[in-house]
């Protein structure tokens, strides 16, 4: 039987590099693991694909979908929907792959509520001043839009503690290797293999029975 696949939620701060983590890790173990699609009610742009990019769907589709409890979890930003369908991450889990959701604290802690087991990761650079370096080492924002991005690293630094583990994004080669090894050794932590607990317990006591 092929063992199913963990949820794996991604935060950190805008400019921790976690985009870069994520297709690194995809990248290198492309059979391990699968970035959730989420669905989305805003028109496609040039070159992206339904199931690809996102599930395009429409406003009203998008408010049955939320209705009938088939989405992990959703928001609105500017008039749209963006949401998490709770069928693919299933689906996926059940193929025996770990499905990655980049998402941001509010989400990832309803994510937890919904579902236990998930493990969540928070991405962060080693510190505040090399945070501030790389969002400006970008080159693509304005100092007013830093400033409102270093702003919102430290609310979002109030919930790192309710996240499973740290990722500290120094070294990318290293931080990529540190993050699958964390996520491997999830799968063998022994509440998610109560299953096999069950089995080897009644094969044990048929053992010693038959002595």
């Amino acid at each position: 039987m092929k063992e199913k696949g963990i949820l794996i939620v991604v935060s950190g701060f805008s400019g921790s590099g976690k985009g870069t983590l994520m297709k690194e890790l995809l990248t290198r173990y492309p059979q391990t693991y699968a970035l959730s699609i989420s669905a989305t009610t805003r028109a496609p742009r040039e070159g992206e694909m339904d199931g690809r990019e996102y599930f395009f769907v429409s406003k009203d589709d998008f408010e049955k979908m939320i209705a009938k409890g088939e989405l992990i979890e959703y928001a609105k930003y500017v008039e749209n929907y963006y949401g998490t369908p709770r069928e693919y991450v299933e689906k996926m889990m059940e193929e025996g792959r770990d499905v990655i959701l980049e998402i941001e604290i509010q989400g990832a802690l309803n994510v937890k509520k919904l579902f236990p087991d998930t493990l969540l990761l928070f991405v962060t650079p080693p510190g505040a001043d090399e945070l501030k370096r790389r969002l400006v080492g970008r080159g693509t924002e304005t100092m007013d839009v830093i400033e409102s991005r270093m702003k919102r690293a430290c609310e979002e630094a109030q919930g790192m503690e309710n996240y499973d583990y740290l990722i500290v994004n120094d070294d990318l080669d290293e931080c990529v290797r540190q993050m699958h090894a964390v996520i491997q050794g999830e799968h063998l932590r022994s509440s998610r293999n109560r299953e096999f607990i069950e089995e080897i317990r009644e094969d044990l006591e048929r053992l010693k029975g038959e002595e």
